[in-house]
């Protein structure tokens, strides 16, 4: 199985409402990366928020090793700079089992803040996402730990956001930043946005190099399947975290829209 480099072809496969499962693909080495990266974006995404970086000293060696992957000079920052998609890298530590973020370069996050994640350890990572502890967190540490060099795996998801920014940072109450969404607008109000999340173990270091590419569209952009599915989905997002990203406040409008663009 592939996953595509586009929201439309992303979310037949992604999680989006729902128990949490890892729903891990295993990737060909042609289908890691996107292949038609806008690097003028990603210097421009990079040069305009100065948290973008954030390195701890372990970082430096698997960085290279990265870095000399990609043919890219430099280490994690320079390796973020030549591909579409933003890079984090986490290992262990002497003495310890439990991984820890090491390294981001993220230029477009999806509502989180690299400097209050750097060094915290996997589950720390998640821990604003609901159910993640009771369903996810023990498969994901027994994958972390079985992953070998040379496999690489995929996954998907989606989100709604009332913003067609790559960069994700909400600052308003969702009631307020989707006050002005209706089921006759949604279509161009409502941005559907899909992380296309890819794992590999970089052989020499031994760092699990964790890849986040961003894609977004508006709503009424994608085919007439997906806005259905969305319309049927959006109904079942897990109750919480469906609640941290604002559902309530737009389900009804894209529900509605969905309805209107069957008929």
């Amino acid at each position: 199985m592939t996953l595509g480099f586009s929201v439309d072809s992303l979310l037949p496969k992604a999680r989006g409402g729902g128990q949490l499962r890892m729903g891990l693909v295993k990737l060909e080495e042609p289908h890691w990366l996107d292949p038609a990266p806008d690097l003028a974006a990603r210097a421009a995404a990079f040069a305009d928020w100065s948290q973008a970086v954030q390195l701890m000293p372990e970082a430096e060696a698997p960085g290279r090793e990265l870095a000399a992957m990609l043919g890219a000079r430099g280490a994690l920052p320079e390796s973020a700079l030549a591909v579409h998609e933003d890079l984090c890298l986490l290992t262990q530590r002497p003495g310890e089992d439990i991984y820890r973020l090491i390294g981001a370069a993220v230029a477009w996050p999806s509502d989180w803040h690299p400097a209050d994640k750097i060094g915290l350890p996997l589950r720390a990572l998640h821990a604003p996402i609901q159910g993640y502890e009771e369903h996810l967190a023990t498969g994901v540490d027994r994958f972390m730990e079985t992953l070998r060099p040379g496999a690489i795996y995929g996954r998907c998801n989606w989100f709604i956001a009332a913003t067609g920014e790559r960069r994700w940072l909400p600052d308003r109450r969702p009631q307020e930043a989707f006050a002005h969404v209706t089921p006759e607008n949604a279509g161009s109000t409502l941005f559907v946005r899909s992380e296309r999340q890819t794992l590999r173990r970089l052989p020499q270091t031994g760092a699990v190099l964790f890849t986040i590419g961003i894609y977004v569209e508006p709503l009424g952009h994608l085919a007439p399947a997906n806005i259905a599915m969305l319309g049927r989905t959006v109904q079942h997002l897990v109750a919480g975290e469906g609640d941290r990203r604002g559902a309530p406040a737009y389900a009804d409008s894209l529900i509605g829209f969905a309805r209107r663009n069957a008929a």
